[in-house]
């Protein structure tokens, strides 16, 4: 049986290296990608603390949140093809018309 800590280490270290990347990026596919990170390790630790509890709720929740990130990359990718036809890259700090 493998300890709750190491469950939980690994969902920390995943959420941390998804905001580094979120933080760091300049590339919005990049951003995106990190952000599935981060859900990805939210959802470990709802999981490991459904598994610890012995109840089922972490595990509903953690379809829910599947269902928003599918929702999500849809918009964003969607978005993002529409930047790259408009101003030819994904790079955000080429995108100086979002600001006014």
């Amino acid at each position: 049986m493998i300890p709750i800590e190491y469950y939980l280490a690994l969902g920390i270290t995943l959420f941390g290296i998804g905001l580094y990347g979120v933080m760091t990026q300049k590339n919005i596919i990049k951003i995106l990608m990190c952000i599935e990170i981060m859900l990805n390790a939210v959802n470990i630790n709802f999981v490991t603390y459904s598994s610890y509890l012995h109840n089922i709720d972490g595990q509903i929740f953690t379809l829910f949140i599947i269902a928003v990130a599918a929702a999500e990359v849809a918009v964003g990718l969607a978005i993002v093809v529409k930047i790259f036809r408009t101003h030819g890259s994904v790079d955000i700090l080429k995108m100086n018309e979002l600001k006014w």
